[in-house]
C-alpha cells in the first residue's frame, strides 16, 4: 500500500494551493484519510480529517479557511488551502486508515509535501 501525496509548493500570503493525496495497492477498505502537518520545530498535528461516512474534522487553525473532501471512487483525498498565511508554512502528510487482508487495520502516512507561504 502506498499513499502518493502531491501539490505542494511555494505561495505568497493570502494564496492557495490544493493538495491531494492518492491510496494504491491491495486494500479491502479505506476508513479515515487526512492530513497532518509539522512545521520546523514543532510537533505534527492534525488539519483535518474525513471519515469514510464523509464526516470531517478540521483544526481549529484553518477552520474557514481549509476544505477537505475525499473521493471515494479515486482512493484520494484533497485538501484545499485558502488564504495562506505564513503561518501554513509546513511538511503536509498525508493519512489514512485502511483494513488489509491478512493484517487487519493498518495506519499508512505518504511521504510528506512541502508548503511554504512567504512573500
Amino acid at each position: 500500500v502506498q499513499l502518493q501525496a502531491s501539490g505542494g509548493g511555494l505561495v505568497q500570503p493570502g494564496g492557495s494551493l490544493r493538495l491531494s493525496c492518492a491510496a494504491s495497492g491491495t486494500f479491502t477498505n479505506i476508513y479515515n484519510m487526512g492530513w497532518h502537518r509539522q512545521a520546523p520545530g514543532k510537533q505534527r498535528e492534525l488539519v483535518a480529517r474525513v471519515t469514510s461516512g464523509g464526516s470531517i474534522n478540521y483544526a481549529d487553525s484553518v477552520k474557514g479557511r481549509f476544505t477537505a473532501s475525499r473521493d471515494n471512487t479515486e482512493n484520494t483525498v484533497y485538501l484545499k488551502m485558502d488564504s495562506l498565511t505564513p503561518e501554513d508554512t509546513a511538511t503536509y502528510y498525508c493519512n489514512a486508515i485502511l483494513w488489509v487482508d491478512r493484517q487487519g487495520l493498518r495506519d499508512y502516512w505518504g511521504q510528506g509535501t512541502l508548503v511554504t507561504v512567504s512573500s
